[in-house]
């Protein structure tokens, strides 16, 4: 047998707030979610996004640290269009410059929306962890 790709596993801090997070952005995970030590939300094509609490982790895993420092995970999520980039990344931030007034939410926005030389308009937010989540579209409609 050949193992299969499954899932993304995120360790986080406040399940809560993450939940929260990942479900303005689309991830459908059920009702009462948020008040679990662990949460799954499918994904299409039958992948898995799972939370898991640092407590949990350490209930079977007793040596295991909070990782320290940038770059512990990045999800890329595809938009509709560059103007969906720019949505919701300004939705998603504090990034008054963009938008005129603060965020209700105000995660932190590592990269402003930009017209990337690859070829996508890009922008990374970061959820309640520190974890990258990045947004792009092709600049270009696609050829059909």
């Amino acid at each position: 047998m050949t193992p299969r790709f499954d899932a993304i596993g995120l360790v986080v801090s406040d399940l809560a707030a993450s939940v929260a997070f990942y479900r303005r952005l689309g991830f459908d995970f059920p009702e009462g979610a948020a008040d679990q030590p662990h949460a799954e939300a499918e994904l299409p094509g039958g992948l898995r996004l799972l939370l898991d609490t640092e407590d949990t982790v350490r209930s079977f895993h007793p040596g295991w640290r909070t990782p320290t420092g940038s770059g512990r995970a990045a999800l890329a999520l595809r938009c509709a269009s560059p103007q969906e980039v720019d949505s919701v990344y300004e939705e998603l931030t504090d990034h008054e410059e963009l938008t005129g007034k603060a965020s209700e939410t105000g995660y932190h926005g590592e990269l402003k929306p930009w017209d990337a030389f690859w070829g996508q308009r890009y922008a990374v937010v970061h959820d309640p962890d520190g974890n990258a989540v990045d947004l792009f579209a092709p600049l270009l409609p696609e050829p059909e």
